[in-house]
């Protein structure tokens, strides 16, 4: 029963999607391309995309649930598969706009899909499904995503 010790502690909040179309992912985290970011071809490296991804993923748990509190129940969402598709590379001073959303929630596991576009526009730079799973510091193990949690996560699915 992880989902029910965390009852309290994981917040419904939604968060206002940028643009008021429903094609817009409720979530979009911004990020400008640094010059620690490149690589030596003068594009950012692709290792730094996961971090880009990272920190919109911490943005978006971060409006949706109390993070803070969420950790100290000993549950994580720890993410076991990133499959990622480069599209266009990066250059230095772009910004870029991460869009995350749930894509899908089983059992055991939960899909999140995650867009890197240049700021206003359509140009899709990368884009990438994570599938994480819901696990217990205590049990040391995965556990099902049930209770507060999975009412949560599939409230964000349906909103995505």
């Amino acid at each position: 029963m992880a989902g029910k010790r965390a009852f309290e502690l994981v917040r419904g909040r939604t968060a206002t999607p940028r643009h008021s179309t429903k094609e817009t992912p409720m979530h979009q985290t911004d990020i400008k391309v640094r010059g620690y970011h490149l690589d030596l071809y003068g594009h950012v490296n692709n290792a730094r995309y996961l971090e880009f991804l990272e920190e919109a993923r911490w943005a978006y748990f971060d409006v949706h649930t109390d993070l803070y509190g969420f950790m100290q129940t000993g549950l994580a969402f720890v993410v076991v598969n990133i499959n990622i598709s480069y599209r266009r590379p990066a250059l230095m001073n772009e910004i870029l706009t991460v869009d995350t959303s749930v894509r899908d929630v089983g059992n055991r596991s939960a899909v999140i899909r995650q867009v890197i576009r240049l700021q206003g526009s359509d140009t899709v730079v990368a884009e990438a499904d994570v599938t994480f799973v819901l696990f217990d510091s205590k049990q040391n193990r995965a556990v099902t995503i049930e209770g507060e949690i999975r009412a949560l996560m599939d409230r964000l699915a349906a909103e995505d």
